[in-house]
């Protein structure tokens, strides 16, 4: 296992003014849940047109 006990962190370890980026954005649980609504209803939409009219 890894040490992390002695020593100073890494200076971007803990700074509040780094960005996260993308993929921290998109683990969200809200941000996921309405993606996959929106989705859904693309798909529906899609279906619909596709084979009911």
């Amino acid at each position: 296992m890894l040490d992390t006990s002695g020593g100073e962190a890494p200076a971007h370890a803990n700074d509040p003014n780094e960005p996260r980026g993308c993929l921290f954005a998109l683990s969200q649980p809200p941000l996921m849940i309405f993606l996959t609504v929106i989705g859904v209803l693309l798909l529906m939409a899609a279906v619909h047109d596709l084979f009911l009219l």
